[in-house]
Parts: structure tokens; C-alpha cells; sequence
């Protein structure tokens, strides 16, 4: 089996990830996050909102709504833009986009020898639609949307209104969005619902400006994965060709990881210009300037953007974190990122003594520590931390027959596997410290 394939199994073997509607055949490209998967996305969202808003003065959040006026995605571009040019496999009907060379050439050898001749290239809109309205006849034509961005931009004058924020500034958020993907696939890397974490940074319309603030945000982004324990070899920034870059974007660069099916990006930085207010103060009739009492000038402000997939951030981490050694598999997680951080287990688990006093201690370090917290009387002890291991938990708290007699327990490391032995009294605080929290 590849990386990738032992990662996909333990997923779902594990409570990961699940493929959507399973019992029903499935829905390509669509994913359900099990208990230990929801943690990691959460955790990831976590600490992107903690960077991001908490630790800046200048820096809010925003919630929009999924389903906003067909009139934005007008004045955005995206029922004009947001397509692909589609080919049509002549045997087999399955559809590709125009440029996915190395798909086709796998689909190719699918057919075993058979020559495939493919249709002329067709523009498929990427936007999901959605009807709106009781009554069918009458219903409005909507789209799920496509990015988060735009809720953000449509609510520039809210967020200056009922703030005292000024330029520069930015507006954070985190929520679904939806893509009509062709050729859904790598798992989870390509999904037609998928989550978002964003950046809106709002700065003068100033070469300087653009410049210091890309380069700013580019540097913080890449530390937040380093921050985070992803392998900084792994970890590339790539520069859009002039053909390439979006239709909004004056500049664009992607921080790629390095997967096991080639460099992919999972942020991308950007330089969207005055493309956003522009368009919606355009087509809305709403003046959507920024007034800078410094100089006396009203402006619409240029925007810089950190766009990050929530989803391909957790693919990347568990392939980064993935190991194996020897008689264990190891999700060698960062302890923010573990869905579990402490496992508590009695050496037996049929002993009264021994487990009336580690649900004690299981039960006073959930009601202090604000994570997960598992508890494991099963089978013997060694089987326990291996399963620990193979989920990433950090730390394995066990309580023996020593712990009866001078209240002390021992933690044992996930990565080197080496056993502290310390009082009951200062677990917690050791804990604390060990996690990082």
C-alpha cells in the first residue's frame, strides 16, 4: 500500500474520515469527518482563528451567509469566470478537465489499449445552483457559494460602520463553500464541499503598501504551519504564471506541500486589488470607499488575501505527521492538533482499586483541560498505547499499583515512548506545559 492509501484506511478504520453517504453508494467528492476528524478539523480552526483575530488588534471576524444574492456572484465574475473547459471520454463518458494531462493519461490506461478519442472542450461553470421559493414554477435561481470571499467584500461598509477599525485592517472567517468539481479525487484534496479560512486584509492603494503587506503575510502564513509542526522541507511557495492567476488576482503566489501525488496548494496569497469593492460598488450603486482622515482622500482600498482549504490542511497534516516504526504506526501530531490529548489508563483493568483511583484523576483533568480526554481499561496495557499512538495522542497517563501507595503516575511520550514518573499533584500543571495550551 502507498502513504496515501494507509492513511485513507486508517481515516476510516479510525473515525477520521468517513466517504460521504456511504450506506447509500456514496456521493463523489463529498466527506464526512468522524469523531477523532472533527477534532483535528477543529483544532486546526482553532488556532488559525487564535492567530488570526485574538492576537491582533486590527483583525475581526465575520460569519456570512452561504446563500447571498445571485447579483454578487455577478459583480464578482464567477458566472462569467469561475469555468473550466471540459473533455468528454468518448468510451466511457467520464469527464475531465481540458488541462488534467496526468488524469487522462491514467484514464488511458484504464481502458486497457482501447483508443480514446475525447470531445471538444466544453466551459462547465463551477458554481453549485440552488432553487429558492415555495412554489416550484416560481422559485428564484440561487448559487451555494463558490468562495467565502465575497460575503466579506458585500459587508466592507457594515464592518466600518459598526467598528472603529481603519485602514489597514482585515476580516477573518471560516466556512463552507462549494465547487461543481469535474474530476473530484486524492481523497479529500479535491471535494465539492469543502471549508475555507480567510483573510480580507484591506491596506491603501499603494505599491509600497502592497508590497510590504504581501510580503508580510506570505512570511506569517508559512510560520503557521511551521508553528504547527509541518515539516518545513515539505513546504514550497510557488509564484502564478501571468495565464494562471485568477481573474481578480494582480498577483498570486501558493504555498505547496509536497504529497504523495505531486506538489499541491493548500493557501494561496494574493493580491486582489480594488477588483472586489470596485465590481460590488459597481453593480450594487453603494459607494464602497474608505474615507482615510490622514490624508483626506477617499479610496477604494486594495486587498490582500490568505485563502487556506481547512480540508486539505488536515489531509497534509496527517501525511506529515504519518510514521512507522517497527511494531507501531505513529500520527506524530503537533499536541494542538491531536484530537486526543491525554489517554488515562489503570495497568489492569480489573482491579477496583486501581481503576476507582484512574477515573479519579480521568475525571479531574477533563474538568481542567478544555481537549479531549480519553479514558482505555482494554486488553493489556501495551495494545493501549500503540492504539494511542496510531490517533496521535500526545500523552498516555497510567496508574499502577505504585500510584496506590505514594500518589504518583507515570506519563509516557507518544514519540519517544519514554515514562516520567510524577506526583498526582503536579499533573496538571505538567500536562499543561507538555501540551502547549
Amino acid at each position: 500500500m502507498t502513504v496515501q492509501e494507509k492513511i485513507v484506511s486508517l481515516c476510516k478504520r479510525r473515525g477520521f474520515i468517513y466517504p460521504g453517504s456511504e450506506i447509500y453508494g456514496g456521493l463523489a467528492g463529498t466527506w464526512d469527518y468522524g469523531p477523532l476528524g472533527v477534532e483535528l478539523k477543529n483544532n486546526i480552526k482553532r488556532f488559525f482563528w487564535q492567530s488570526m483575530v485574538y492576537e491582533r488588534d486590527n483583525i475581526v471576524g465575520l460569519d456570512s451567509a452561504i446563500l447571498m444574492n445571485p447579483q454578487v456572484w455577478k459583480a464578482s465574475g464567477h458566472v462569467q469566470a469561475f469555468v473550466d473547459p471540459l473533455v468528454e471520454c468518448k468510451i466511457c463518458h467520464e469527464r475531465f478537465r481540458a488541462d488534467q494531462i496526468e488524469e487522462k493519461k491514467v484514464h488511458q490506461k484504464l481502458h486497457q489499449g482501447a483508443k480514446i478519442s475525447w470531445t471538444a472542450p466544453k466551459e462547465f461553470n463551477l458554481l453549485v445552483e440552488a432553487k429558492l421559493g415555495v412554489v416550484e414554477d416560481a422559485k428564484q435561481k440561487v448559487y451555494l457559494r463558490g468562495e467565502i470571499t465575497q460575503g466579506v467584500h458585500i459587508n466592507f461598509k457594515n464592518i466600518l460602520d459598526s467598528t472603529r477599525l481603519t485602514i489597514p485592517f482585515g476580516v477573518a472567517q471560516i466556512g463552507k463553500a462549494f465547487r461543481n468539481e469535474i474530476t473530484p479525487g486524492n481523497f479529500t484534496f479535491r471535494s465539492r464541499e469543502f471549508e475555507q479560512m480567510e483573510l480580507q486584509y484591506y491596506i491603501k492603494p499603494e505599491n509600497k503598501e502592497v508590497q510590504k503587506w504581501n510580503e508580510y503575510w506570505k512570511k506569517e502564513r508559512m510560520n503557521w504551519y511551521f508553528s504547527l509542526g509541518m515539516n518545513n522541507k515539505r513546504l514550497r511557495f510557488r509564484k502564478h504564471t501571468d495565464s494562471e492567476r485568477a481573474h481578480y488576482a494582480q498577483d498570486a503566489w501558493d504555498i505547496e506541500y509536497d504529497s504523495p501525488f505531486g506538489w499541491k496548494e493548500f493557501e494561496g496569497i494574493h493580491n486582489r486589488g480594488n477588483w472586489d469593492l470596485g465590481q460590488h460598488q459597481k453593480y450594487s450603486g453603494v459607494d464602497m470607499s474608505f474615507f482615510d482622515q490622514e490624508i483626506n482622500k477617499k479610496y477604494n482600498p486594495y486587498i490582500i488575501e490568505t485563502s487556506g482549504g481547512v480540508d486539505r490542511a488536515a489531509f497534509f497534516f496527517l501525511i506529515d505527521a504519518y510514521c512507522e516504526e517497527k511494531d507501531r504506526v505513529i500520527l506524530k501530531l503537533h499536541p494542538k492538533l491531536a484530537p486526543v490529548k491525554i489517554a488515562v489508563f489503570p495497568l489492569l483493568g480489573n482491579k477496583p482499586d486501581l481503576i476507582k483511583k484512574a477515573k479519579g484523576i480521568y475525571n479531574d483533568l477533563k474538568s481542567k483541560i478544555s481537549a479531549l480526554v480519553a479514558w482505555d481499561d482494554r486488553g493489556n496495557i501495551g495494545k493501549r498505547y500503540f492504539s494511542q499512538d496510531e490517533i496521535g495522542t500526545p500523552f498516555c497517563i497510567t496508574i499502577d499499583f505504585q500510584s496506590l501507595k505514594d500518589n504518583t503516575v507515570t506519563i509516557r511520550n507518544r514519540d519517544t515512548t519514554k515514562q516520567d514518573r510524577v506526583k498526582i499533584d503536579d499533573l496538571h500543571r505538567i500536562l499543561q506545559t507538555r501540551l502547549k495550551l
